[in-house]
């Protein structure tokens, strides 16, 4: 079941953090996933300059703590790989004007199984979230950038959509997959103004992440400590710097940049 509470001027803070540039003054937009994570933060950094968002989650409490830190912020509660559910995001749109922002951050990792021992219902599931969610806001919010004259898209894919992943086959292929419909939106819509880019984070410190750590028990430590190992960087990512790679690419400095994935991984893939 799927709700929209109304928007609240609140003071715009990052966290208690005062507003910047204000480089998105006046620019309104979409954010799925916007209750935790990457989705959460990229929320709290926009609003802190300036944009007015619609903010989409099925965690509704998580969904009202970024709210209360978005300053005119409209939240809907609801499955990303629901039609009708994004159809009500996209309504709450229009009440705020024209829309020319969307981050797609609503992602599931899926089971940690070889391929064929992946269930059908699992693997449907994260196609279903990751792919087709990301494909319904795309459809809900391109006509409305085209109407409004352009805007940039920025959907969050993954490293383990560029290159094979053993552990986490479905979701490997599914991100593989928000990385094409990501450049095929780019060459699509340039020509009306739309640029479309996908960032592609590595291992990053989120609940998703911590979730995996978790889910292996005794081996967690031994795991983190390989994974930390294989990466040049000798450490994990931070949240802020995958926000602060969004908020580039869908801000004006990036207007020559389209169709790119981005890794964000220190140095993982190089």
């Amino acid at each position: 079941m799927t709700h929209i509470v109304a928007a609240r001027t609140l003071p715009a803070a990052r966290d208690g953090v005062a507003a910047m540039s204000g480089r998105f003054a006046g620019r309104i937009g979409l954010v799925t996933g916007a209750a935790s994570g990457l989705g959460r933060d990229a929320a709290l950094a926009l609003a802190a300059e300036g944009a007015r968002l619609v903010l989409f989650d099925r965690d509704a409490a998580g969904l009202a703590g970024t709210q209360g830190h978005c300053a005119g912020a409209v939240a809907v509660t609801g499955d990303v790989s629901q039609a009708g559910d994004m159809d009500r995001a996209a309504a709450a749109l229009d009440t705020l004007g024209p829309v020319t922002l969307l981050v797609t951050a609503a992602g599931m990792l899926g089971p940690t199984l070889p391929l064929a021992e992946v269930a059908e219902s699992d693997w449907d599931r994260v196609f279903a979230v990751n792919v087709k969610g990301t494909w319904l806001a795309l459809k809900a919010v391109l006509p409305r950038m085209i109407a409004a004259g352009g805007g940039a898209v920025v959907t969050v894919a993954s490293g383990a959509g560029l290159v094979a992943n053993a552990v986490f086959p479905a979701y490997s292929a599914s991100k593989g997959a928000v990385v094409l419909m990501t450049r095929s939106v780019a060459a699509s819509h340039a020509v009306q103004g739309i640029r479309a880019n996908a960032v592609c984070p590595g291992q990053i410190e989120t609940p998703m992440l911590r979730g995996v750590f978790s889910a292996l028990g005794d081996r967690a430590a031994s795991v983190e400590a390989t994974f930390r190992a294989r990466n040049p960087s000798g450490r994990f990512g931070e949240v802020p710097e995958v926000t602060a790679a969004v908020l580039f690419l869908l801000s004006d400095a990036a207007s020559y940049i389209n169709g790119t994935a981005l890794p964000i991984d220190g140095g993982r893939l190089a």
